[in-house]
């Protein structure tokens, strides 16, 4: 089962289970409008006492676009290996 049917099942799963991983990251913006606390809120407060708005928010911007490339990045590589795999005589 390990060798035969577990790396089939990973190059099936593994694309879209990414793709749902990197929207719940992109997504979690989304949860400021219902008031929950989260990296736009801490942006919100810190800007309420520091009033660099643009600053603030252009930081929160870069850490969820930094996140998602690593994210992709990640999923990318474990694509590519999981293709490789298949590819290779045994």
């Amino acid at each position: 089962m390990r060798r035969a049917i577990l790396p089939q099942a990973a190059r099936v799963a593994l694309p879209p289970l990414s793709n749902s991983f990197i929207s719940l990251v992109k997504d979690t913006s989304l949860a400021a409008t219902i008031q929950v606390p989260e990296l736009f809120r801490q942006a919100q407060l810190i800007t309420s006492r520091t009033l660099e708005v643009f600053t603030m928010y252009l930081a929160a911007s870069l850490i969820y676009w930094i996140m998602a490339t690593v994210l992709s990045t990640l999923q990318n590589h474990f694509e590519n290996q999981l293709n490789r795999q298949e590819r290779e005589p045994k």
